[in-house]
């Protein structure tokens, strides 16, 4: 399955950056270029659950394709919540299904330097995204 042009970019960038420092320097300026919710938005529903950090993700979907927003009050969190973005919004709510962003999160080598907690997060949000795309799908 292709990735979508956005995402495809950051993957290569991201793959120019040997250091680790650098490489979380880049994540958070993608987190820093994500447009803000608006306060309405920041709502419990939005609210993703398992995250030390607080981090809201809005969903839209256009027939069966989602569209995805988000923001967090952590900054590498915030910078995750926009690779997950472009990796994954304006797909078809089956190909989110069937993506698994933590194992191309591992790829990546973007989780062997995140937190227990901030793993944990990540896996929350991922599964939040594929959970409602996947019934998305099924309807």
């Amino acid at each position: 399955m292709k990735h979508p042009a956005a995402f495809t970019e950051i993957a290569e960038n991201l793959s120019f950056l040997d250091d680790w420092e650098d490489r979380y320097r880049y994540i958070i300026e993608l987190g820093q270029a994500l447009p803000p919710l608006a306060e309405s938005e920041k709502n419990a529903e939005n609210k993703v659950h398992g995250c030390t950090s607080q981090v809201w993700l809005v969903s839209n979907h256009n027939g069966a394709q989602l569209e995805y927003r988000g923001e967090s009050d952590a900054m590498i969190v915030r910078g995750l919540v926009a690779v997950l973005i472009a990796l994954y919004s304006g797909r078809p709510a089956r190909e989110i299904a069937e993506t698994d962003a933590i194992a191309i999160f591992d790829e990546l080598g973007l989780r062997e330097h995140l937190t227990t907690q901030r793993s944990n997060g990540l896996v929350a949000m991922v599964n939040r995204m594929r959970s409602e795309a996947r019934s998305l799908a099924a309807a």
